[in-house]
């Protein structure tokens, strides 16, 4: 199975300005977050290398921040759905 590649431009008004992730077989590769706090965005990244897709998706979506109904974890949640 190839490598599958995501580029998702995040939605809601969050920080981060896209989100580009690789999977392979269900599991992130790679993670890269521009824009938004680049300590979050880096422990986001490196935390969910190795993950399993669903699983990621199960602990992310919902996530709010400041009350906008989303955050750059939700984002990357709806980004991941894209995978199937």
């Amino acid at each position: 199975m190839e490598t599958q590649r995501i580029t998702y431009v995040p939605q809601g008004g969050v920080c981060s300005k896209l989100m580009i992730i690789d999977a392979k077989e269900g599991i992130i590769e790679q993670v890269q977050i521009v824009g938004g706090c680049h300590g979050n965005t880096q422990g986001l990244s490196k935390l969910l290398v190795g993950m399993e897709v669903k699983e990621a998706i199960r602990r992310l979506e919902g996530i709010d921040c400041r009350e906008r109904g989303t955050s750059c974890p939700d984002q990357m949640a709806q980004a991941l759905k894209q995978l199937g």
